[in-house]
């Protein structure tokens, strides 16, 4: 059973990050359509933009992920973060040539990071830090 508690906690955390990036990526692209697309050099804007959001929406997930977990929620967040690398890196690598390697890098970096803040967030509610 807390096997079972613990993949719900990551799912529920992952599908929270997953549905705040796909929001933000839609708003984006409807708001300033002349930024978005498949562009080869993207303008600071958009990428401040899109760090940002992505940025927000793992934390989110890392918060949700930590508040779901039963019991020690560093090792939930920190399962995540390492799912949220792995499947970025492997996103990015797919995407290889379409964007420059620094906004590549980025893109993947700061996923992690983000549910890495929001469990730290969840964390300190909790009063454990």
């Amino acid at each position: 059973m807390v096997t079972l508690h613990a993949f719900l906690a990551l799912l529920a955390g992952y599908v929270t990050m997953i549905f705040l990036a796909a929001v933000g990526a839609a708003l984006f692209k409807r708001l300033t359509p002349s930024w978005t697309g498949a562009q080869r050099n993207p303008s600071p804007g958009y990428v401040f933009v899109n760090l940002g959001y992505s940025f927000l929406a793992a934390v989110a997930g890392g918060y949700v992920a930590a508040w779901a977990a039963a019991v020690n929620p560093l090792y939930h967040v920190l399962a995540l973060g390492i799912i949220v690398l792995v499947l970025s890196a492997l996103s990015a690598l797919q995407l290889r040539g379409q964007q420059p390697i620094w906004h590549q890098l980025a893109v993947v970096a700061i996923a992690p990071v983000g549910v890495l803040a929001g469990g730290l967030v969840r964390m300190r509610v909790l009063g454990i830090l």
